[in-house]
């Protein structure tokens, strides 16, 4: 197998898997004396590159349509094992410092109050049922969207969906890098007191274990250790940044389900707040940073597909 044969077999999102993972093993290394388990990582990192070129390859030397399928479908697990990579290296990187104290002084400046506190005032348990869906199913918006794109057979416009994703989401992994926080459910508010003064009717407390299981927070311990395990990714809402961008590329290629994403999408940017995920002006972060998305994706999906001579560019523009 050569070079060009192969990358002739990748995605344009394989292509920024890749280049992301490529990009973490170098800060491993080079941090090695802060990050405890920097070899385990750089393996792991080593090893999604070759699953990532296998993949591809086999799928266009064998023809599988099962291949096809998992090559067109298996990105969401890499960005959340990206996501999940961080865990171990943000925290260490900034010896254990957290900046939450500039963005809560930044929201009482531009508020005058602590926004998580004045929404209290609005608070009901069915409003908090309501919202606490709507956060959650940002996790399965994606996969809604990307199969309505997909259904059309439209395969060019599909690839430039799940790359513009994949980017957002490595954009938004980078400030945390920069600006490591962990929200102000943790802050402001006692982390074990949230299901007491913010009771939801049914799903609520299922759907918070699965927020706070991806979050790598445990559940049923003190605040303190709440506080020390959780991931280190408020500043900028990520949950804010891909939401817009779902609302955009809907409304952009007029999908089917946009009023169903841009009702939804409203009420978990609400809900960001509502249930203490963030603060405002990680909202306003995010939202910035999906403007340098949107606005920078195309040119450099287009640049990455005939750089690299990968799947798309034999598909036509965007």
């Amino acid at each position: 197998m050569n070079v060009r044969k192969i990358t002739s077999t990748l995605h344009t999102s394989d292509v920024l898997l890749i280049g992301f993972a490529g990009l973490l093993m170098i800060i491993n290394i080079v941090f090695s004396a802060r990050i405890p388990h920097w070899p385990v990582l750089v393996v792991i990192d080593v090893a999604a590159i070759v699953a990532i070129c296998l993949l591809a390859y086999s799928r266009q030397v064998l023809g599988w349509t099962w291949l096809q399928y998992i090559h067109d479908w298996y990105v969401p697990f890499v960005v959340f094992f990206s996501f999940k990579e961080l865990y171990f290296m943000i925290k260490p990187l900034h010896l254990g410092s957290d900046y939450d104290d500039w963005l809560i002084a930044i929201d009482r400046w531009l508020f005058g109050v602590d926004p998580t506190e004045w929404i209290m005032q609005f608070a009901n348990p069915v409003l908090t049922e309501v919202l606490q869906i709507a956060y959650t199913s940002f996790y399965f918006l994606f996969l809604i969207l990307g199969y309505e794109l997909y259904r059309r057979g439209d395969m060019d416009l599909f690839h430039y969906f799940v790359f513009t994703c994949v980017y957002g989401f490595f954009l938004s992994y980078m400030g945390y890098f920069f600006l490591p926080a962990v929200g102000p459910r943790f802050t402001l508010h006692a982390f074990s007191a949230l299901d007491e003064e913010l009771p939801g009717l049914l799903l609520t407390p299922y759907l918070r274990w699965f927020v706070n299981a991806g979050g790598s927070v445990p559940m049923g311990v003190s605040n303190d250790v709440a506080l020390a395990r959780t991931q280190r990714d408020v500043f900028p809402s990520g949950h804010t940044m891909m939401t817009l961008v779902l609302i955009y590329v809907s409304a952009k290629y007029k999908v089917r389900m946009r009023y169903l994403v841009y009702v939804t999408g409203a009420l978990l940017i609400i809900a960001t707040v509502y249930h203490r995920y963030h603060y405002v002006i990680d909202l306003f972060a995010g939202a910035l940073l999906m403007v340098f998305c949107v606005a920078t994706s195309p040119r450099l999906y287009s640049f990455i597909k005939n750089r690299f001579k990968t799947i798309e560019s034999r598909l036509g523009s965007a």
